[in-house]
């Protein structure tokens, strides 16, 4: 499609859609090609996306609505996911939520002005035995408590755009 947010992408789109037998099942694929292209999903991608498997624009919107794991706005570089399931809940994850918005003086929804934090909050991580948690970009950090959120995130704010060089922060079992 010219002018297409794809057009560099052609081959890795054709493979995608080559995958399936069916074209639209190719559509979540594709809402993660555009994501990690753009950083979020924007309004072109989607009809690019639709245009590619025949669908309307507001059918491939329907599915970047549902997925909490794409995004319609631009995110910060690290994307901090706060699970607010009940487990989650039960054991302090407002509290997280708390102190994530003192700590970088946003709400959920906003990112830091330095475009480097945004705090959204999901349902359930998948982490029940191990909560409070929250995930930042891939990483899981578990059983937190003020200071260990407190320390995750002046690290990652030390490091800006660098990786973390030892992997991502756990904190370990309690012992008895």
């Amino acid at each position: 499609m010219a002018g297409s947010i794809f057009d560099h992408l052609q081959e890795e789109v054709q493979d995608i859609i080559g995958r399936y037998p069916v074209k639209r099942s190719a559509l979540l694929p594709l809402l993660n090609l555009a994501q990690r292209e753009e950083g979020y999903v924007s309004e072109e991608a989607m009809k690019a996306i639709a245009a590619l498997l025949d669908l309307t624009p507001p059918q491939v919107y329907e599915t970047v609505t549902f997925y909490t794991m794409f995004n319609l706005k631009p995110i910060g570089k690290f994307h901090v996911q706060v699970c607010k399931s009940l487990m989650c809940a039960l054991v302090g994850s407002d509290d997280v939520i708390e102190w994530i918005r003192e700590k970088l003086g946003i709400r959920v929804g906003q990112t830091t002005d330095d475009g480097l934090f945004t705090l959204s909050v999901v349902e359930c991580l998948g982490s029940c035995a191990t909560g409070p948690m929250m995930q930042i970009n891939d990483d899981y950090y578990e059983r937190l408590t003020k200071e260990t959120v407190c320390r995750i995130l002046d690290e990652l704010k030390q490091q800006g755009d660098c990786p973390l060089k030892s992997g991502p922060f756990m904190v370990p079992e309690p012992t008895s």
